[in-house]
């Protein structure tokens, strides 16, 4: 992510994910709230393991990801479009099973090895790199 992208989306996401300080402490600020929620959600990094990357508590973090990611939804709702009726998620599901022999998948992310059973008589055809059978999607 670019670093103006960083200065947008804290720009973006309303005000649900500033604290305001206490006499005890201090909050953690807009932007590492942010940054610790893109960690999370682009290594699936457990909180443990964030806790120790980013020095907050695990139990703040559980916390901190569920309302920024709601913010993160608020706040790009306009420029994503979802489908609303049965009918579209049907046809996306359609394609993804037409070109990509996916049936019932419905999004993608670039580049992400998907951990799959096999369709029988596949041979080695979705065994990869990673030594486990995967379809491979890309957007």
């Amino acid at each position: 992510m670019s670093r103006s992208d960083m200065e947008f989306l804290p720009q973006k996401i309303p005000p649900v994910i500033r604290k305001a300080d206490t006499n005890c402490s201090e909050t953690i600020p807009p932007q590492e709230r942010l940054a610790l929620t893109l960690r999370f959600l682009a290594t699936g990094d457990s909180y443990s393991s964030l806790m120790y990357l980013f020095k907050i508590s695990k139990q703040a973090i559980s916390k901190i990801v569920p309302e920024v990611c709601s913010a993160l939804v608020n706040a790009i709702k306009d420029q994503v479009k979802m489908p609303k009726t049965a009918q579209e998620w049907e046809t996306i599901t359609n394609g993804f099973s037409i070109l990509w022999n996916f049936p019932k998948g419905v999004s993608v992310m670039d580049g992400k090895h998907i951990a799959i059973q096999a369709p029988k008589n596949s041979g080695s055809d979705f065994f990869n790199y990673k030594s486990f059978l995967a379809s491979f999607c890309s957007a």
